[in-house]
């Protein structure tokens, strides 16, 4: 109001100090009437502005606009995204990208977000919608490794996570002061690959589809243990066709018919060896008792045919000036399998 009102100096003022400027100021407004503010009734007890809203108009338009984007940032609804509710319950799902990075996205009810202002009660008021990052244990428990401050309009998050290979869950929920929190939804469990294992992909959700089978094989898909439904149904929803072997997702039956009189599927699969190393420029390198030339730098590499049994390959350098002889040994063994084919059902 003083801003409005032009009284100088009204950063600095306390409370009382403003309403005595606004007093004054009023009272030469009046006496000169046509000049541009608004009208502010005059005081009636002394110290106080009476028989008026306790709030200037454009005061309670900004307090309202502050609650309403307030309101916005805490719905993490798919109603707040824009998009349509499909599932029967709240899902929370998290997809490898890289060893440090990983990728989340949740669907939530209206209803649910409801369920958590009741259920939070006065908490509610300082509640701040977050990621909770657990770290998964050996022997199945897992441990808070800190909260990741989100906001609503959104449907997914990423995330940064360290110390590759680890195996990692997310919580979806409000935070409210006094640590007091309310989960709306838990997501499967992922483990991150080693560090320099795999490329790192672009961190945008677009590219999902064209990596989705890497992405999938990477959150455990592929492996013994496999993924979480919740994973699966998403990446296939989001794509449009179904995930997994071959065997059970790319043919169907009548492809089946038409493979039954075909010839046998051939297959074979081989190996090679790649040593590499370095040494002192100008020294005698040799693998096996066979001389390896080295680079200007003295680096070297051989690539050798890998037999499919144990082997033992002493790499030997000497000195330029023949004084002194290291030796390193590699045991390298190959043991391949080849196991019985398997053959689909067409009846199933």
């Amino acid at each position: 109001m003083a801003k409005v009102q032009g009284v100088v100096g009204w950063h600095a003022m306390r409370k009382d100090e403003l309403v005595q400027a606004l007093v004054k100021r009023t009272k030469q407004q009046q006496r000169q009437p046509g000049q541009l503010g608004f009208e502010i009734p005059p005081p009636a007890n002394g110290g106080c502005l009476g028989g008026g809203p306790k709030f200037h108009p454009i005061e309670s338009n900004l307090a309202t606009d502050r609650r309403q984007k307030f309101a916005v940032a805490k719905d993490l609804s798919s109603a707040g995204t824009g998009q349509t509710y499909r599932g029967e319950r709240d899902r929370l799902v998290v997809m490898v990208r890289d060893p440090y990075w990983l990728q989340v996205y949740w669907e939530l009810s209206r209803p649910s977000i409801d369920r958590a202002e009741s259920a939070m009660g006065p908490h509610w008021h300082t509640a701040a919608p977050v990621l909770r990052l657990y770290k998964m244990a050996v022997d199945g428990t897992s441990a808070p490794v800190r909260n990741i401050p989100i906001h609503g309009g959104v449907s997914h998050w990423y995330v940064d996570v360290q110390e590759p290979p680890c195996e990692f869950r997310l919580e979806i929920g409000y935070l409210a002061a006094g640590a007091h929190f309310y989960s709306l939804a838990r997501s499967n469990s992922v483990t991150t690959p080693r560090a320099g294992t795999s490329d790192a992909i672009d961190e945008n959700w677009t590219d999902v589809a064209d990596n989705a089978d890497r992405i999938f094989a990477m959150s455990g898909g592929y492996s013994s243990r496999g993924t979480s439904l919740e994973l699966q149904e998403l990446l296939e929803e989001r794509l449009g066709r179904p995930l997994g072997t071959p065997m059970e997702t790319r043919y169907g039956d009548g492809a089946a018919r038409v493979l039954a009189n075909a010839k046998k599927l051939q297959f074979s699969v081989d190996a090679e060896l790649l040593v590499f190393g370095v040494s002192d420029p100008g020294s005698h390198v040799t693998l096996q008792g066979e001389p390896v030339p080295l680079r200007p730098d003295g680096t070297f590499s051989v690539r050798m045919s890998l037999a499919d049994r144990r082997q033992v390959i002493p790499v030997i350098a000497s000195s330029a000036d023949g004084l002194e002889q290291r030796t390193i040994i590699l045991a390298v063994e190959r043991n391949t399998k080849v196991l019985e084919p398997r053959l689909r059902d067409v009846a199933h």
